[in-house]
């Protein structure tokens, strides 16, 4: 037993905007925290994933009013729903994820009277744009900080600037990085000639690709650009875009842009997809010229399944790849330099190979996700030992009501 001291499951919330997130990024760790004892929910607006969540074991708590763009109205409606939930469920832990999940849930964490609030910073969410807008949203960061406990980070970028301008306590705070099941992504257990066979990709055909949500943000027009270059120089490449559509962002990339390189065969689209190691397997280099990110779990993913990387020179990316051994660093919206290390490695099938070696061996060697969820259960039980007189009597209390 992780917590010897309770008798019965003890209530731990996992917060995120959307239950996308729930299943896809935390899905392995949700059903981890459930073998190890606890009563495990995650909390979201609802959606698809849901019914997948529930067949896992994890119960769903719906807010309907949370949402990812900034929105005030809407975000305090979000705010008071999840502090009735939570006041309702009466969890022993709360953990938080994702910027806006993370701010609102912290808060409400701590208003709801939840013992124990944890929060995890997968990005710090300082966007393009006026030095007040990035001082702002530090600002929501430095007082949501305010109301949790604990604060992990999976970028060492992140977690250090958040220690310089003393937004976190150093002993109040801990590099968690990333990590996938590398089980599941393992190059040595997917069949990569029939992976091709299902897409149509011919056995000799060079398979560049990319995996994220079709919004700019996530650096499409360097990618297409780079796209309709290699359509003309290099004969029989193909180009993937795994993701789905965004159409409610505003820098959602336009239906009619997707259609045109659809229709000029330019890119394959390919949606919203759950077999992710067999489309890593399929292609030859992975490309991910984002302009933000915390620490990119699609390069994670590409990373375990042995591919050679060319992402953007920016904080994440740089945990990811090490320039010159197991990919390329490239400047943020540089369309020609994505374009010429893309170009060299599809002229260079022995560095393609090499440094698809060396990303597996870093993946196994830092990368791993049962690191990740065993750091994190050993705050838990830091922070339960700390609070032991609070979430007892929490515990009990909510036991007696059921």
């Amino acid at each position: 037993m992780i917590i010897p001291m309770a008798t019965t499951p003890l209530r731990l919330v996992h917060i995120t905007t959307v239950d996308l997130s729930l299943w896809f990024l935390l899905g392995e760790q949700l059903r981890a925290y459930r073998e190890a004892g606890f009563e495990v929910a995650g909390a979201s607006a609802p959606g698809p994933w849901v019914d997948q969540l529930r067949r896992e074991g994890v119960a769903h708590l719906a807010v309907p009013a949370l949402q990812r763009r900034f929105a005030p109205l809407a975000d305090v409606r979000a705010l008071a729903s999840l502090v009735g939930m939570l006041r309702r469920y009466r969890p022993t832990i709360v953990h938080t994820h994702t910027p806006k999940a993370g701010v609102l849930g912290r808060i409400a964490a701590r208003l709801a009277g939840v013992p124990v609030v944890v929060n995890t910073v997968h990005g710090l969410y300082t966007p393009d744009g006026s030095p007040a807008r990035r001082r702002f949203m530090l600002f929501l960061e430095r007082v949501a900080a305010r109301f949790s406990d604990f604060e992990l980070s999976q970028s060492r970028e992140d977690l250090e600037t958040l220690r310089r301008l003393r937004i976190v306590d150093p002993e109040r705070s801990l590099y968690l990085g990333n990590g996938v099941n590398l089980e599941r992504f393992d190059p040595t257990r997917v069949d990569r000639a029939a992976a091709r066979l299902g897409l149509g990709i011919a056995p000799e055909a060079v398979v560049v690709g990319t995996v994220g949500r079709l919004v700019w943000e996530k650096g499409y027009r360097e990618f297409f650009h780079m796209a309709g270059a290699l359509r003309q120089r290099v004969p029989g490449v193909v180009v993937l875009a795994v993701g789905p559509e965004e159409t409610e962002k505003t820098d959602a990339v336009p239906a009619e842009v997707i259609a045109d390189l659809t229709r000029r065969r330019v890119v394959r689209f390919l949606g919203m997809r759950t077999d992710m190691p067999a489309l890593y397997a399929a292609m030859d280099i992975f490309v991910l010229p984002s302009y933000r990110e915390g620490f990119p779990r699609s390069a994670v993913e590409a990373a375990a399944m042995g591919k050679a990387l060319v992402l953007t020179d920016i904080r994440g990316c740089r945990e990811v790849v090490a320039p010159g051994r197991n990919g390329f660093l490239v400047p943020p919206r540089d369309a020609a330099a994505l374009r010429a290390r893309v170009l060299d490695l599809i002229n260079d099938p022995g560095l393609r190979a090499h440094m698809g070696q060396e990303s597996r061996a870093r993946a196994v060697a830092e990368f791993d996700e049962r690191r990740v969820i065993a750091t994190t259960l050993d705050v838990y039980r830091r922070l339960l030992q700390e609070k032991r007189g609070v979430w007892i009597g929490s515990h009990q209390e909510s036991r007696a009501r059921g």
